[in-house]
């Protein structure tokens, strides 16, 4: 797969972008010429230093975690054991509760962290931990992180936390010097850290699709997600931390006091500690923090209570961190996508797809007809034009969906959040209804992780997801799918006389749903574009 087998290779057909080219006159060359050595000025990041290499602490015995999970482990031994998070306040309540309880170490992987009530929380937790003695490493994508740039400094500033920035800007405040920078430096700032993983003492890790917010776990006022975790318990884990070494000594992840050492302070610790213990006291009065406290099933969580289903059938998968430095390598780089092409080609019976941003292109379009020629039933839920975040993603995947339906595969389109208005941008990457990323095949395997069935997410961003063979997990999420793809959440996309229709059951539309003018305006212009390669 992946470049290696081109009929595995079913996200890879996007061509770059061409360059644009026109007549000048001589000063306006000039200019250019000045314009291109501004930027070269402001673009420049020095090589990261050597620096030797770290590892997660060991499992060991005597942490509150250690107490809960050993019976666990002792009763399955061998294997490991997988939790579906699907309710963001589980989620929410998982991470701050494995925080409280860790003893040893704490690594934390993201790619967005929202400075909002739960973000601070999780930071408040990390900072408590530290305070306890814990080791806590704390590895950012910097794309959002850079305007944090202060907060993340200060938490640098504890003996026991490290924070690393990927793929870092040299910059670090100032929106004109972040535009420069991204222009001189597009190639390279194109590509992002999209993983996800929370590990507390090499014990427990929560992988999946979530970013660390408020939207992320059902406690915005504006939008909410509808996004999947794995909780994961057993051998499972230390393959995660694996995967969190190789990320943190890459030479993308750069030491926060090497970007920003006059902000790495004592001084702006204090700040940052009594700020976020202030904000910690208040949002015990969040509507948020109250249902946690209301939810008999958040309570029997937090009192151990944590069900799992075991087995020795599963692998972690995450890209080479190096996919970010070069030019990764195109499709061949997306060691996640060489693994879902042999699940998904594999499948006989039925595949079950949850991706926010869909892309197939031609080829990918080709290969899921063609499963369906051979007796696999297809189906795929996507976000809506009026639920996506992204309109130009959407345009994107409009392109493929006359040949998809035409060949037999069935596509649902999930509606937005009910009484919430989602926020958009052409660019952006916060505020669409669906942001679950997971498969399943037969009822009998299943993937969930950070990766998109896009060619951003096969060529561009760093990625990593979890392959498990166990029926009972494969069969909630296909029960999932059921739920979110009904009438009351989301539309059927259906070809009626070469003609798009969507319908609810109750009603039916000719044209994309909800959808404004501007959505329309924005997934056309990403069509006729051709922006597929960076969708």
């Amino acid at each position: 797969m992946a470049g290696r087998h081109s009929k595995r290779c079913i996200f890879a057909n996007a061509q770059p972008l061409q360059e644009l080219r026109m007549s000048t006159p001589c000063h306006a060359r000039l200019l250019s010429g000045l314009l291109v050595l501004l930027l070269a000025g402001c673009s420049s990041l020095a090589p990261r230093p050597e620096l030797p290499d770290q590892n997660a602490v060991a499992r060991a015995q005597g942490t509150a975690l250690d107490d809960l999970i050993d019976k666990a482990e002792a009763a399955h031994p061998g294997q490991s054991g997988f939790r579906l998070v699907r309710e963001g306040p589980e989620a929410f309540a998982i991470r701050a509760h494995t925080a409280l309880m860790a003893g040893r170490s704490l690594d934390v992987q993201t790619y967005i962290w929202k400075d909002d009530a739960t973000g601070a929380f999780l930071a408040y937790r990390a900072i408590e931990a530290a305070d306890r003695g814990v080791k806590v490493r704390l590895l950012v994508d910097d794309m959002d992180a850079r305007g944090k740039n202060y907060k993340f400094a200060a938490l640098a500033a504890h003996p026991n936390i490290e924070v690393r920035m990927f793929n870092p800007f040299g910059s670090r405040t100032g929106a004109l010097q972040f535009a420069f920078e991204a222009l001189g430096s597009f190639s390279r700032i194109n590509r992002r850290m999209h993983n996800k993983s929370w590990i507390a003492d090499n014990r427990i890790a929560i992988v999946g699709g979530r970013n660390l917010g408020n939207e992320y776990f059902g406690a915005s006022k504006e939008v909410n997600f509808v996004d999947l975790d794995f909780a994961m318990v057993g051998p499972v884990v230390r393959d995660a931390s694996a995967s969190f070494d190789r990320y943190w000594n890459s030479q993308a992840s750069y030491p926060m006091a090497l970007l920003a050492p006059d902000d790495v302070t004592t001084a702006a610790l204090d700040t940052l500690r009594k700020s976020a213990a202030a904000r910690a006291a208040v949002a015990q009065d969040h509507p948020f923090a109250v249902e946690l406290r209301n939810s008999d099933a958040i309570q029997r969580l937090v009192a151990g209570d944590w069900p799992m289903h075991w087995t020795s059938r599963y692998l972690f998968v995450a890209d080479d961190p190096a996919k970010a430095l070069d030019d990764g390598g195109g499709p061949a780089g997306s060691q996640v996508l060489a693994m879902i092409g042999p699940m998904l080609e594999d499948s006989r019976h039925r595949i079950s797809i949850i991706s926010p941003y869909f892309v197939p292109g031609k080829q990918g379009s080709s290969f899921f007809v063609r499963q369906v020629g051979a007796g696999t039933g297809v189906r795929v839920l996507t976000n809506s034009l009026a639920a996506n975040d992204v309109a130009m993603v959407y345009g994107g995947y409009s392109k493929s969906r006359p040949a998809l339906l035409q060949g037999g595969v069935q596509i649902w389109e999930l509606k937005p959040l009910p009484g919430v208005e989602t926020q958009r941008s052409m660019f952006g990457s916060s505020g669409a209804s669906l942001h679950t990323k997971a498969l399943a095949a037969d009822s009998s395997r299943l993937f969930v992780g950070s990766y998109n069935l896009d060619p951003r997410s096969t060529s561009l961003n760093c990625e990593q997801g979890v392959f498990v063979e166990e029926s009972t997990v494969a069969t909630q999420l296909e029960a999932i799918f059921d739920q979110e793809s009904s009438g009351e959440r989301a539309w059927a996309v259906t070809l009626e006389n070469g003609k798009l229709r969507w319908s609810d059951g109750s009603r039916t539309y000719d044209d994309s749903p909800e959808a404004s003018g501007g959505q329309k305006f924005q997934a056309w212009l990403a069509k006729v574009l051709h922006l597929d390669s960076q969708l």
